[in-house]
């Protein structure tokens, strides 16, 4: 019987889960969790102009490009969403290296803001889910980043003031979550990954294996 759910899993159409959260919620830790525990979830390396720091690896950590590489991707429309940074250097997530995924099956999973999913959701309106994850509180909200003793207090101080501007867009996601702790949150989006799996339009072999089961009835096998 499990073979029967194996090979309706590799014959359906894969969806792009987007999640965003202000800093200090917890979302990398919950992404890096989802992808631990789950084989079909896949994380998506995105291209950049940056250059490469020291340990991270090309096609690992980003697919590193030249800014003539990068204007002729962008020209070509090779993009689902392509955006400048703040900080120099310009990324772009590949609609090749998405597709490759969501073509046999396999779900992937964006850490990407408002601006970058609404590119993904005008070019894939029918593949993209978008989840938000909320803080308990502010105060929790700033617990939570000095509790990880990797950023100054000048750094933390910038963080908080784009909270209001990070969660202005809450709205526009189709599911929006509290994140009491990485645990609650992360069996949350589970079942939102395990929901969103299971609709009828995404289960592409669903005609074929329904249409199996009445031939069985009309032939008289079920006797």
């Amino acid at each position: 019987m499990t073979d029967i759910l194996e090979q309706l899993n590799k014959v359906r159409r894969g969806v792009m889960f987007v999640i965003e959260a202000p800093s200090g919620t917890g979302k990398t830790t919950i992404i890096k969790k989802l992808l631990a525990e789950d084989k079909n979830l896949k994380f998506s390396v995105s291209v950049t102009t940056r250059a490469r720091r020291e340990g991270e690896v090309d096609g690992v950590d980003y697919i590193y490009v030249t800014d003539e590489q990068y204007d002729k991707l962008l020209a070509e429309d090779a993009f689902y969403e392509a955006v400048d940074s703040l900080y120099g250097g310009r990324y772009g997530t590949l609609r090749s290296e998405v597709d490759s995924f969501l073509n046999v099956g396999q779900d992937v999973v964006f850490d990407m803001d408002w601006l970058g999913m609404e590119q993904m959701k005008k070019k894939a309106p029918n593949d993209v889910v978008s989840i938000y994850m909320l803080p308990p509180s502010i105060k929790e909200l700033r617990r939570r980043l000095e509790g990880r003793h990797t950023d100054s207090i000048e750094k933390i101080n910038k963080r908080m003031s784009v909270v209001l501007e990070k969660m202005a867009h809450w709205t526009e996601y189709d599911y929006v979550i509290v994140c009491l702790n990485p645990e609650q949150a992360t069996e949350t989006i589970r079942k939102i990954i395990t929901a969103e799996r299971l609709k009828r339009v995404r289960q592409t072999g669903l005609k074929a294996f329904t249409q199996s089961l009445i031939d069985e009835v009309k032939n008289g096998e079920h006797a």
